[in-house]
């Protein structure tokens, strides 16, 4: 089989909007992958039939697969079939099949069919009608100048059904698909997205298959591998000797793969020691604790927290003596010690956590925005602080403190 080419289009103004997520494109990619076609665009088109119609023509020239979901509909916005037949030249025809169902769905439910309901059942003369077995609009698969396209409903439960049943049994017949293309994430934390590059340069240079992808994320980055190989197994071994190659270099600094998360991670490495952990947030406002309280069974490692954002609340609610912060200021390595050791006293237990800095917009007690203070408590009631200096808006900097939080119990608790 040679490559295919095969690209996605989502039609949709409310796509658009972001009224609704494209959930659609990204399941797409994932079937196709797995059946070794590789999707090289994804686009996103309103009901707007010339903007349509110019997509449809620019993606007939550079693609051998062209999967269009949306725009099937009864109503006057769903332009789908409009605008390929001008480019097509395809005569539109009513499918007696569907036109039955469709009908039927109205008798059985006492309602009157409106006309425009008959649209439902409209097809391409000649196409091959793609049964939908949860819905009542049909796919399609249509060849023209070489380009096969298929045309399915945008409800993601009827797109579903079609392309599992319908379009992917068609395609092996019709392209002979016997190839995979299989992915693995590899995460890591502790080094920013140019040292893991630079490190890794030669094999990024090197890649032919498997490939390297490295994505950047908040406070982490990771790698995506992907190979493609007659079978799954195949693909699996070209991906783990490639990791292999990958761990002598920076396997220090990987911690987990694919959706596995270093905030999980933490949670399941605090179970396997018994230890329980509480936190004392100023700048993150509680969103450490979101996190832990957002993996199943919490209550079996986290006890509390406060959320001290006014020196009075530190005072009151931690009792961090007035004349700490007087002298030190409440962004500082003593204050941040200070919250460590109360909270994981006030909430008993083995371990406390603290976080305390500038978010911004504005400076605070002399300390440039993104100043953070990060300290662990230990059982023996040792200290470990760091003193960060994030950059950019104040979410991004809340959200850097925090994943660095986890970052440094993982590294601790991994010893």
């Amino acid at each position: 089989m040679k490559d295919v080419k095969a690209e996605i289009i989502s039609v949709g103004t409310e796509l658009l909007l972001g009224q609704i997520v494209n959930t659609n494109a990204a399941w797409m990619s994932e079937q196709l992958a797995d059946h070794g076609i590789s999707v090289y665009y994804h686009t996103v088109a309103g009901d707007n039939f010339e903007r349509l119609a110019r997509i449809f023509q620019e993606a007939e020239t550079r693609s051998d697969l062209v999967f269009v979901t949306g725009g099937l509909g009864p109503t006057e916005d769903d332009l789908t079939r409009e605008a390929f037949q001008h480019i097509s030249g395809l005569e539109i025809v009513e499918d007696q099949d569907t036109l039955n169902k469709v009908s039927a769905y109205f008798n059985n439910h006492k309602r009157e069919m409106t006309p425009n309901n008959r649209k439902q059942a409209h097809v391409f003369d000649g196409a091959n009608v793609l049964r939908n077995s949860v819905g009542m609009a049909p796919g399609m698969l249509v060849e023209h100048n070489n380009t096969i396209w298929i045309f399915m409903p945008g409800v993601p439960n009827e797109m579903k059904a079609i392309m599992s049943e319908e379009v992917l049994p068609t395609l092996h017949e019709l392209l002979d698909l016997n190839m995979v293309i299989k992915s693995r994430m590899l995460r890591f934390i502790g080094i920013g997205e140019a040292q893991l590059e630079h490190e890794l340069q030669q094999l990024i240079s090197e890649q032919t298959n498997p490939t390297i992808a490295p994505l950047a994320g908040v406070g982490e980055v990771a790698l995506r591998l992907t190979a493609k190989a007659d079978t799954s197994v195949l693909a699996e071994q070209l991906i783990d000797q490639l990791e292999e190659q990958i761990k002598e270099k920076v396997g220090r600094y990987l911690y987990g793969y694919d959706e596995r998360n270093v905030e999980q991670l933490v949670f399941d490495l605090l179970k396997q020691h018994q230890l329980t952990i509480a936190s004392a947030e100023s700048l993150t406002g509680g969103a450490f604790a979101s996190k832990m309280v957002g993996e199943n069974g919490a209550s079996q490692v986290f006890n509390g927290a406060a959320v001290v954002y006014q020196p009075t609340s530190k005072v009151n609610a931690l009792g961090i003596s007035e004349e700490l912060i007087d002298k030190h200021g409440t962004v500082s390595k003593q204050c941040a010690e200070a919250m460590a050791l109360n909270v994981k006293q006030t909430y008993q237990s083995k371990l406390g956590i603290s976080f305390t800095g500038v978010a911004g917009p504005n400076s605070i007690e002399n300390q440039p925005v993104g100043t953070v203070f990060i300290t662990i408590c230990d059982e023996q009631d040792q200290f470990q602080t760091e003193r960060f200096q994030f950059s950019g808006d104040r979410q991004i900097i809340r959200n850097r403190a925090v994943k660095k939080g986890f970052e440094l119990l993982y590294t601790k608790l991994n010893k």
